[in-house]
């Protein structure tokens, strides 16, 4: 297998691969090709359930979960802990080999559960068992901001995720900078942007016959805007790009000091076929015409903009509530998956 890409854009720049959401199989040729870390989400054991590799895998864990749990929704929990623990295992390797910066993978449970500080901290706490490289992954809303400070507090590595808009990275890298100022914190910390599923909300909002070479920049632009801020106001955090729905999601970030998560299916194993050139282009600067073409959409100007959102609109914010739909469409499917086996296995 050609996995020179991956290699060369490691070796020539700062920017390093994490895959999301991988089969057994995508997880080994990611490693193989320089993945350092992973990430999942409230979909992935629903898509594995689907997926012929991991199908019967999956169903041994809900028989497994449904005998020890009367609740559809923690047999659902177990059952997705448990697929993230096959996730870990091959992952420890290059945690060891860092010596814990890297071999990451992160976990969310019911994105239901996400409304409640408390219930956020405490499924953070029984994830953390998995294993000793899983990073608690935490939506940067303003719920979810009270229970990143908790857990930060307790040096627990921790993603702020569903970041569309430059004012909730503010607030994510803001908040850390507050609680180190009481408790002594070491332990990793990432700052997404989710690029790609900015772009999708645009692209349903924007006027008809809106320019495609502009809404192609969106959410890109916008994570040069928070790469950029973060590193002039020398923020604590790693930017980790993710939501990628095309190779520029991947290509256009490298050169960056960070990290970028994809799928294999559709991105790094394409890129690993395609073996682009390395080329840095994170800090390509945004013209002034795309900016101001983009502005012309309102949710484009509240995301760039430092003040665009308060905490208390950032859950409701259009592209936030997109990528949580599409999460709880998922655990609503894991959660009938264990329904229905229940019902007919008869327990």
């Amino acid at each position: 297998m050609n996995d020179a890409y991956f290699q060369r854009v490691h070796a020539q720049s700062p920017t390093r691969l994490w895959i999301n959401n991988p089969t057994a199989s995508e997880t080994k040729a990611a490693i193989e090709s320089g993945a350092v870390a992973c990430t999942t989400n409230p979909t992935h054991t629903a898509k594995m359930y689907s997926h012929p590799e991991e199908h019967d895998i999956v169903e041994r864990d809900i028989d497994t979960a449904i005998a020890r749990y009367p609740s559809d929704a923690d047999a659902a929990a177990s059952v997705q802990r448990e697929a993230v623990a096959r996730l870990a295992g091959p992952f420890m390797d290059v945690y060891k080999k860092s010596n814990g910066k890297l071999g990451w993978v992160s976990i969310q449970i019911s994105p239901f559960r996400e409304d409640n500080p408390a219930a956020i901290v405490k499924d953070a706490h029984e994830n953390r068992k998995i294993s000793p490289n899983i990073i608690a992954k935490i939506p940067a809303t303003k719920v979810g901001l009270e229970a990143i400070g908790e857990l930060l507090a307790e040096n627990i590595p921790v993603i702020a995720t569903e970041i569309m808009g430059i004012s909730q990275a503010i607030a994510a890298c803001e908040l850390y900078k507050k609680v180190s100022a009481k408790h002594k914190i070491d332990a990793a910390y990432y700052v997404t942007h989710i690029s790609g599923i900015f772009d999708d909300y645009l692209k349903s909002v924007a006027p008809a016959g809106f320019s495609t070479d502009l809404l192609f920049q969106a959410g890109l632009a916008v994570a040069r805007k928070q790469y950029r801020i973060m590193k002039e106001r020398d923020y604590p955090g790693i930017l980790l790009g993710g939501g990628a729905r095309g190779l520029h999601h991947f290509t256009e970030m490298v050169g960056g000091d960070l990290h970028v998560t994809i799928n294999w299916k559709g991105g790094a194993g394409d890129l690993i076929q395609q073996d682009p050139p390395v080329v840095w282009r994170m800090d390509n600067p945004v013209p002034d015409y795309v900016i101001k073409g983009l502005e012309e959409i309102p949710d484009f100007r509240r995301a760039y903009a430092e003040d665009g959102l308060k905490p208390e609109e950032f859950a409701d914010f259009g592209p936030v509530v997109l990528f949580r739909t599409m999460f709880t469409d998922g655990w609503k499917k894991l959660e009938s998956a264990v329904k229905e086996r229940r019902l007919k296995i008869g327990k």
